[in-house]
């Protein structure tokens, strides 16, 4: 966690908008809270329609973005890979990030990687938006894939 240079906690005029958030069920506790604060921010940036679809693990995710990406005007995935004492954490951070920047790019869709990358669940805690958190990943990565969307809606014209 940096813990600097993030953009302030604000919303974007969204109205209109549609928004896919894939999730991972690993970790459900901290993933559930973390789509809360997604679904929660996507209200508060004037989105009415949110589709949320659960897949397996993290390595699920950028094939249902995929589909989603085809659905909806942005696409959040959300997930918490933990290290752990093999390679596993590496092949997984990877392909999660190339497959979320590949639907993104082939699909012309923003994709936002919600995805924790942790060494330990206290620091997906920390990032999860619960009271105690220091930082809400479902909030910030919603708002700036909906910023993305509005920007893209904007060049269009």
């Amino acid at each position: 966690m940096a813990g600097f240079g993030s953009p302030q906690e604000a919303t974007v005029d969204a109205t209109g908008l549609t928004l896919g958030i894939v999730a991972a069920r690993w970790h459900a506790d901290l993933v559930d809270q973390i789509v809360e604060r997604a679904q929660f921010a996507a209200k508060s940036c004037g989105v009415t329609e949110v589709t949320v679809v659960r897949v397996a693990g993290s390595v699920e995710l950028p094939l249902v973005a995929q589909a989603l990406a085809r659905q909806c005007d942005a696409v959040v995935a959300f997930g918490i890979v933990v290290r752990g004492a093999t390679a596993h954490f590496d092949y997984v951070c990877r392909s999660v990030t190339d497959g979320l920047t590949r639907v993104a790019l082939d699909e012309r869709t923003p994709v936002g990687h919600g995805v924790l990358t942790v060494e330990t669940l206290a620091q997906a805690r920390d990032r999860a938006g619960l009271p105690d958190s220091a930082e809400d990943k479902g909030w910030s990565a919603t708002v700036a894939v909906l910023e993305s969307a509005v920007s893209l809606r904007a060049l269009a014209g």
